[in-house]
């Protein structure tokens, strides 16, 4: 049970209005049809109910509203772009927690090129960030599948990772100021600039990842970088996995910094995409087992990169690491190659069920997970077909599992905690994490406890009993 969880009450009819109040009947969605997008994540795993959907604009309106909740002692789940994998924001099926959406607190705030530093509401979706930045000639990094819909406030209150973290941190590490509504209504205006600030605690770092559990973020200022002069796009086939290890040492050591992704791609993964995505086709001649996918980015000319990236592919091909590559030439085809990768999870889809796991090993490791994790997969659901992928340069692996063609949906399902059981005890005995960037929201909750030390445990829940006593944020999340 987590703190005062036993002290939330249902809304009254009251208590409804003053909410709706607050934000205006346009703002507050009671109909079902309305409320409908916010009650489900896009996998249909989670759905809930809610009495309310409340859409504040202001940072005044957020903190009116959980002064009001924190008076009544009612559940406030904090929603962002909805794209959330592990369930975090999603209400119970009861109905009795009010959903607070960010989504109309989309303002750009300032762009400062000088500083290389941008501030923004949380409502703002990841790509509106990133092509702010690009039109003052910088670089936001953080990139994501769903960056057309995602919001930077989940982003950072799940501590989001993406495909550059090899090269520029997860959104932690671009962070640099937030602006946080309290359980109890009060603003924590936290949005500096400064790179160096050693003045006690870095408040930030307590609500970045804490999935909406200790405040709300309503504002973020963001570290930018300089525009890469090129950013070019290689795809290598592998004559088996561990060929991707001595692959990405080559590459690191080649390209140093300027490495800015290494993303790996098995062959069933390649087929899916193909098969039922429009448009994707194969890139490479021959058919290998696995795929990695490099992207170099740096200051140099084009012509002087292409260099540089060929003579790493002559070298690995030369000593049979990789079989045979391609350098796109054009933004369309580096678009291509991406294309492939980010939409493994999206042509899953129609094969079937899938079974998910986002993971973390020690990255020397990953081949020996990924290797120790079929035959588990295969006694446990004879015939499902692992559809490992993922970031390999930081050692963070989508472990996904596919339906067998023979097996119903519902049946294949039904194995899913035993399965995640399973992969999860791997993972721990290789020193990795359960959760590498989706967050642990409602469907890892109870792992939590066997993951995590007691004296870790007991520091995460007086800190939630300190900033949120009567357990209003999101409950029955993360703790």
């Amino acid at each position: 049970m987590t703190i005062s969880e036993n002290r939330l009450s249902s809304p009254t009819a009251e208590t409804i209005g003053k909410f709706v109040a607050i934000v205006g009947d346009k703002n507050a969605l009671r109909e079902p049809d309305e409320q409908a997008p916010y009650l489900t994540e896009w996998r249909d795993r989670y759905e809930g109910k809610t009495p309310l959907v409340l859409r504040p604009a202001t940072v005044a309106e957020v903190s009116a509203i959980l002064k009001l909740a924190n008076e009544t002692k009612t559940a406030i789940v904090p929603q962002g772009g909805n794209t959330g994998l592990v369930g975090g924001q999603i209400p119970n099926k009861e109905g009795t927690e009010i959903v607070l959406s960010l989504t109309r607190m989309n303002r750009i705030r300032s762009v400062d090129p000088q500083e290389f530093s941008i501030t923004v509401d949380a409502g703002v979706t990841l790509a509106e960030i990133r092509k702010a930045a690009d039109d003052v000639d910088r670089l936001f990094p953080l990139s994501l599948a769903s960056e057309g819909s995602c919001q930077v406030g989940g982003n950072l209150a799940t501590n989001a990772g993406g495909v550059h973290v090899l090269a520029y941190g997860s959104a932690r590490q671009l962070s640099l100021g937030l602006e946080v509504v309290l359980a109890n209504g009060d603003v924590w205006s936290g949005l500096r600039k400064l790179k160096k600030d050693n003045t006690g605690f870095d408040l930030k770092h307590l609500f970045i990842g804490s999935e909406g559990t200790l405040g709300i973020i309503t504002g973020a200022v963001l570290q930018l970088y300089p525009k890469p002069a090129h950013s070019l796009t290689a795809f290598a086939g592998l004559p088996d996995l561990d060929a991707a290890l001595d692959f990405f040492e080559h590459a690191r050591s080649k390209l140093g910094p300027a490495l800015t992704a290494f993303e790996l791609l098995p062959r069933i993964g390649l087929d899916f995409v193909i098969r039922n995505m429009e448009g994707a086709r194969d890139p490479l001649e021959a058919h290998y087992p696995w795929y990695v996918l490099i992207e170099h980015s740096g200051p140099e000319k084009e012509e002087d990169a292409i260099g540089i990236i060929e003579s790493l592919l002559e070298i690995s091909i030369g000593e049979n690491i990789i079989k045979d590559a391609v350098i796109a030439q054009s933004q369309s085809q580096s678009l291509a190659l991406w294309n492939l990768r980010d939409r493994m999870s999206e042509a899953q889809k129609p094969e079937g069920g899938s079974i998910k796991h986002d993971v973390s090993v020690p990255i020397a490791l990953i081949p020996e997970f990924i290797a120790r994790a079929a035959p588990v997969v295969e006694s446990i659901i004879p015939g499902a077909r692992p559809v490992p992928f993922g970031h390999f340069g930081d050692g963070n692996i989508h472990y996904n599992v596919s339906q067998p063609r023979d097996m119903s949906k519902d049946e294949f399902l039904a194995n899913w905690e035993k399965l995640n059981e399973a992969i999860y005890a791997l993972v721990t005995s290789l020193n990795g994490s359960i959760s590498a960037e989706h967050g642990i929201g409602q469907m890892k909750q109870d792992l939590m406890a066997r993951t995590k030390s007691p004296e870790e445990l007991t520091l995460m829940r007086a800190i939630k009993a300190s900033l949120d006593p009567n357990g209003i944020l999101n409950p029955g999340k993360l703790l």
